[in-house]
């Protein structure tokens, strides 16, 4: 294709998630004269209009993110598939699991030249708990694999954002797709400017955040029992929380019980707060001891590039963020103790926050820039990032 009015369609869930990690790439295509559509199912008046103002056409339907229904995701597929057609896109690039699915199978049935689906991580359905996974999650799991065999065939490009990810959901099931189409990205990446570099002040006591929804698979109950083992040796330092709790899910923290952690002093809770940056600039060391099959974390991302060590596990998505003993360190999933001894480590070494945080800021210059990003992610598309429109 080359044509200054070529025609693209994003299609997402929620209209957040195109604001929240998609903007940079929206604003790049739209100042390189394509035209962007972008579908939502999940949408206020105030996201739309804030879509339009960037310069895109925002189009809505009628999708349930997590539902089961056949007939209800037929129903989108049909949906997907009219309005698809009537724009007659030279390139459909879907994202998250149901949009990949049912929006590639829509532009297929459109006739849609080029078809881009990108797997940001695999999510619940290959999230292993403790105690293994429900009798729905398998479902759910077997469902997905089923419905990807069917989608991946005809995929131009498969993007993930993990080595780890195309091996444990393509290799192991023996999915099969075009030659070369399966690519890894790396991370989606940040707007680096929004993210102000920020030794910590070394005078002040060392402190623990934890940024991620309230639920065991983001490690939220590994991050409060170490807070425990902690205390009884160092009992005034302080462990923060930023996060929602999700009161739909089984494995999340109930409200009872974050009301009792905070009377206790074992964390302190903001409750939602839209000053995250800030947040973790007056914190010394970013933990996550998350076994969710994570893309690569974004909470993550934000606290290297402001400058902070990191701990997290050694499972796909987060050890991409840290390389063990340079600016952070990598514990086993569900291994409390060993969690403990790191963040022992640096109220014993605080010294190690700013040169391990340096380490963490240099890695989010080199890997993170979301303008690197999106030219590493043009170039997979086919798309030419410069002066031609070609894809």
């Amino acid at each position: 294709m080359k044509n200054n009015s070529a025609k693209i369609i994003l299609i997402g869930n929620t209209a957040t998630s195109l604001l929240g990690f998609r903007l940079d790439m929206i604003k790049k295509l739209i100042s390189l004269g394509y035209e962007v559509y972008t579908f939502t199912s999940e949408y206020t008046n105030h996201d739309l209009e804030q879509l339009k103002t960037l310069g895109c056409i925002p189009v809505t339907y009628s999708m349930s993110r997590g539902g089961l229904n056949p007939f209800a995701d037929f129903k989108t597929l049909v949906e997907l598939k009219r309005k698809i057609s009537e724009i007659q896109p030279d390139l459909v690039f879907s994202y998250f699991t149901k949009p990949i699915i049912y929006g590639s199978l829509a532009a297929k049935l459109s006739h849609t030249p080029k078809i881009i689906g990108m797997v940001e991580g695999l999510g619940t359905p290959f999230t292993i708990h403790k105690h293994g996974q429900s009798l729905k999650v398998k479902l759910v799991r077997f469902i997905q694999i089923t419905l990807y065999r069917l989608v991946f065939p005809f995929l131009d490009k498969i993007i993930f954002l993990n080595p780890d990810d195309p091996v444990d959901l393509v290799k192991k099931n023996k999915i099969w797709h075009k030659t070369n189409s399966v690519n890894v990205l790396g991370p989606i990446g940040l707007n680096l400017e929004d993210y102000s570099y920020t030794l910590w002040e070394d005078t002040k006591p060392v402190s623990f955040i934890f940024i991620a929804r309230l639920l065991a698979e983001k490690g939220i109950y590994e991050y409060i029992e170490a807070a425990k083992i902690v205390k009884q040796k160092y009992p005034h330092v302080t462990f923060k929380v930023i996060g929602g709790l999700d009161k739909e899910n089984p494995y999340g923290l109930t409200q009872a019980q974050l009301d009792e952690l905070v009377n206790l002093k074992i964390i302190e809770y903001a409750g939602f707060v839209t000053d995250v940056a800030q947040r973790i600039q007056n914190t010394a060391v970013f933990v996550l001891p998350s076994y969710y099959r994570e893309g690569v974390p974004r909470s993550t991302q934000e606290a290297m590039a402001i400058g902070r060590p990191v701990i997290t596990t050694d499972v796909p998505g987060c050890r991409e963020t840290v390389i063990d003993g340079v600016n952070g360190f990598l514990v086993p999933k569900w291994n409390v103790q060993v969690l403990a001894d790191k963040m022992c480590y640096f109220i014993e070494h605080p010294e190690q926050v700013n040169i391990m945080g340096r380490q963490s800021y240099r890695m989010a210059q080199e890997k993170f820039d979301v303008n690197k990003v999106n030219q590493k992610l043009f170039e997979i598309m086919g798309l030419n990032a410069e002066n031609e429109k070609t894809c």
